[in-house]
């Protein structure tokens, strides 16, 4: 029951990480105002492709979640 919703909020939080690295809103926030020293880090795109990495890596680990509901994480011996 509570499953889907769930597997909703990965999905999206997964969305988001791919696609905010890319948007105006990584780019002008709080704490690029208050610490530009920051901004050198954050705008290196290397570091846009990983987190966009491990939002795809979210989006597949939710939909492999999806496809295989009863799969234990850790099962006990």
């Amino acid at each position: 029951m509570l499953r889907i919703p769930i597997l909703l909020l990965w999905l999206l939080f997964g969305m988001a990480l791919i696609l905010v690295p890319w948007s105006d809103l990584w780019d002008k926030n709080y704490f690029l105002y208050h610490y530009p020293a920051l901004g050198i880090f954050v705008k290196n795109p290397f570091l846009r492709g990983t987190i966009s990495g491990l939002g795809f890596m979210n989006v597949l680990m939710s939909l492999d979640a999806f496809r295989h509901p009863h799969a234990a994480v850790a099962r006990r011996t």
